[in-house]
């Protein structure tokens, strides 16, 4: 029997059946292992790409150019999320000999043995910023530290926000590195949000050629999305994550109660990537969300913990399928391309990340209605979960058409010059990446968002 890599390169006219960690397994299909647990369908042909859980609904004779689907998850049982348990939940982003361990548990900072297990040398450099190093910096140093006198600690703290994510600030993690006279088997520590995160593992990439990195993500946005996959990156003046790389960290701890010195409105902002799952691939945790949101705003542990974990099971499972993005981990940017237009148009920092990926995924969504692809149902429930959430529905009246187009077009998304873009399709949890719409509803949606 054939088998595949964790990281699928997808050929024309190929049916796959690929066993995943969350998957009911199904009726049909080519059999492919790579775990020992359930499986879902993944299906190429020349007109798209189709990925689904319950079976296959047929492809479209027309051409796609890349079209990928997702569709729902088989949630877990909430009760299975230990919350009063000093030992963390563990999910395995499964990439081989680079795989790792994502620990999620509260109080995990107090318990060194799970940094120290993943630092290889006797350096290291914890690259953080300056709103969070007076709440952790020294507990992590603690941690990384503590009956473990061989090893060394060096920190760099820098500006908080999204508009120091620049070469300029880059170069201050390089500046102490070098100065420090680090080495190969040096390690380096990304503590804070997603800015600290894509710094600080863009640098680890980059510094001596490749060292290792530990990401300890302290804001929701980061702890279900940006710390996990191997994203890295800067922003550029002229588009958002322009530069960068994928280089996947040595382990992610999420520790729960970061969580608790967490402003109000940054907990709000990471709640859009959850939404995000939802409407994507998992239907039932989208269910899930709409009873649940009153208490995630309202910071229960139990709520949380299980949203965190979810989503990183998620988002763990597209990676291990698709690390660069060639298809399918592109759908895990719904309401991004339109949120990163916003991010750069209005100024980089004066809205969060998240916020503008809510707004996003509002646009996203009525452009999939306005092509006939979801009933209006969705519509209304996305608009409810966002509002429920305290976030955005609208972009700055200060965003028109043109900024959209021009700041889109140069999305990474786009390819030979055309713009693909994550849509909803189908049922709830369905969704297409694509180039192939009806401009028309583009247009549309955009001139029903913005004032000119």
């Amino acid at each position: 029997m054939a088998t595949l890599p964790n990281s699928l390169s997808l050929s024309p006219a190929s049916d796959l059946l690929v066993k995943s960690p969350l998957f009911k397994p199904a009726s049909v299909g080519c059999f492919f292992p790579i775990s020992s647990r359930s499986s879902a369908h993944l299906r190429c042909s020349s007109t798209g790409v189709e990925f689904n859980r319950n079976g296959f609904s047929g492809l479209s004779s027309r051409s796609t150019r890349g079209k990928v689907f997702a569709s729902s998850a088989q949630i877990m049982d909430q009760s299975a999320i230990k919350t009063d348990s000093s030992a963390p939940t563990i999910v395995e982003v499964d990439l081989g000999d680079r795989s790792y361990p994502i620990y999620i548990g509260s109080g995990l900072l107090d318990q060194p043995e799970i940094l120290q297990r993943h630092v290889h040398g006797k350096r290291v450099l914890i690259v953080t910023n300056e709103t969070v190093a007076p709440l952790y910096l020294d507990k992590v140093t603690e941690a990384l530290t503590i009956g473990n006198p061989n090893v060394s600690v060096e920190s760099v703290v820098l500006p908080d926000g999204e508009k120091y994510k620049d070469m300029d600030t880059l170069m201050k993690v390089f500046d102490k590195a070098i100065e420090s006279r680090l080495d190969r088997r040096c390690t380096f520590v990304a503590l804070g949000g997603g800015v600290i995160g894509d710094m600080c593992g863009y640098a680890a990439a980059s510094f001596l050629r490749g060292v290792n990195f530990i990401q300890i993500p302290t804001t929701v946005m980061a702890q279900v999305d940006s710390s996990v996959g191997g994203k890295t990156g800067i922003n550029h003046r002229l588009g958002k994550n322009l530069i960068g790389a994928f280089y996947q960290p040595q382990c992610v701890v999420v520790d729960t109660d970061t969580l608790n010195t967490l402003p109000d409105r940054e907990l709000a902002s990471g709640f859009a990537e959850v939404i995000k799952y939802g409407l994507i691939r998992d239907a039932e945790f989208f269910e899930w969300q709409e009873k649940n949101m009153p208490s995630l705003m309202a910071r229960d542990p139990a709520a949380l913990a299980y949203a965190i974990k979810r989503s990183c099971e998620n988002k763990a499972e597209v990676v291990s399928l698709d690390e660069k993005e060639s298809g399918l981990r592109a759908t895990l940017n719904l309401g991004h391309t339109f949120g990163h237009a916003i991010e750069t148009g209005f100024g980089y920092g004066q809205w969060l990340h998240g916020e503008a990926v809510a707004v996003g995924t509002v646009m996203a969504v009525d452009m999939s209605y306005r092509l006939g692809w979801i009933d209006d149902t969705i519509v209304s429930r996305v608009l409810a979960i966002l509002k429920q959430a305290k976030l955005p529905i609208a972009p700055p009246e200060s965003m028109t058409v043109e900024m959209f187009k021009s700041i889109m077009a140069v999305d990474k998304k786009v390819a030979d010059g055309l713009l693909r873009l994550i849509l909803l399709k189908g049922p709830l949890g369905n969704c297409v990446f694509t180039g192939d719409y009806d401009r028309k509803a583009l247009d549309e949606t955009l001139r029903s968002f913005c004032k000119s």
